[in-house]
């Protein structure tokens, strides 16, 4: 059986604000082997990034992790303390942020930045962490490395800053790596090359990965596993396989649907889910999605739906699913074509 590095338990983070509590993870339940690779896909708002950062524990002031468990090699994230967490961040989970202007330092040299990080977390002198950091930066594909540790993040192209983040999640051997929409600043040619390099890293040194994206085609390219989340909650949880080619949710069909195809006619329409997401301080009572779903009935505005196994490690939260409305939401929503120009 594989090794679980990061299981996630009913994890709960809310927003604490003057007009009342938002729950942006609401109960979310997913884990990550070694050397795989977990996508969590949803529109923006989906309380994506939220659990990402719940992860390492870097939340806004105004929110916090209000239940559930965070194990990591089976330490529970939640209960370590300030200089235990400073130990873990970079050095066992490394994060790669969705902007790399932001997240690096505009008045450090990319060189000091990648040192002070790999000096940070190991004992290694100056000399050994100019080399590692040399060796990081020709690892991800960055010319005359040695040349360009002395240059400063606004003389990098946005795809070079992007590779100089992934070199320093990288340079401390991370078990495991949280890549926030990691291409999702980038053009489609640099977003190839990014995607590329993580799938070629993550042979090399055995990481697991946990992608956070809007972009269906990029899980299905390099994930293992999809967890799909609306409105802080699971909706769907499967190989991503089975959830490409058999949806069980009306959210997932949705998403599905909304992807453009280059074999549509010119005049046709995009698709769209109707609506828009639930105000997160509402929610709570019902299917979160029930304002937008076409085959909501009454349970669904009365009972929250909870994730049950449909198949073998597929998992949906819906009660239309099994039921005798199943195969006129069948007919009715359009199939995902099993093609690449359709996971593209």
């Amino acid at each position: 059986m594989d090794e679980k590095i990061l299981e996630v338990k009913d994890l709960k983070t809310y927003f604490f604000l003057a007009s009342g509590v938002a729950k942006a993870v609401d109960g979310v339940s997913f884990h990550v082997e070694r050397g795989k690779a977990v996508g969590i896909v949803g529109e923006s708002g989906s309380g994506k990034s939220i659990t990402a950062s719940s992860i390492i524990r870097l939340l806004p002031l105004a929110a916090r992790i209000e239940g559930g468990a965070i194990l990591f090699k089976g330490r529970d994230i939640t209960q370590l303390s300030r200089a235990e967490l400073f130990a873990l961040r970079g050095k066992e989970i490394a994060m790669i942020f969705q902007d790399p202007m932001t997240s690096l330092d505009p008045v450090f040299t990319i060189g000091y930045q990648i040192r002070e990080l790999l000096e940070t977390h190991s004992l290694t002198s100056r000399s050994e962490s100019r080399a590692k950091a040399i060796e990081a930066l020709s690892i991800v594909g960055i010319p005359d490395a040695e040349r360009r540790l002395n240059a400063y993040p606004h003389e990098f192209s946005g795809g070079m800053r992007q590779r100089v983040m992934i070199a320093m999640a990288l340079i401390c051997n991370p078990s495991l790596i949280i890549a926030d929409e990691p291409t999702s600043a980038l053009d489609v040619t640099v977003q190839a090359q990014v995607l590329s390099l993580l799938q070629d890293l993550q042979k090399k040194i055995h990481t697991a990965i946990l992608l956070i994206t809007h972009n269906l085609g990029l899980v299905w390219k390099i994930c293992d596993q999809v967890m799909v989340m609306y409105a802080g909650k699971t909706v769907e949880y499967a190989s991503t396989q089975q959830l490409y080619e058999n949806p069980r949710h009306p959210y997932s069909w949705g998403l599905f649907i909304s992807i453009p195809k280059l074999s549509a006619p010119l005049d046709q329409k995009l698709a769209i889910i109707p609506g828009t997401p639930p105000d997160l301080r509402l929610t709570g009572k019902g299917c979160n999605f029930a304002a937008r779903c076409p085959y909501a009935e009454g349970r669904c505005r009365e009972a929250a739906p909870i994730l049950r196994e449909f198949e073998p490690g597929h998992w949906a939260a819906c009660h239309l699913e099994g039921g005798i409305q199943n195969g006129e939401v069948r007919r009715r929503f359009e199939p995902f074509p099993k093609t690449e120009e359709g996971c593209s």
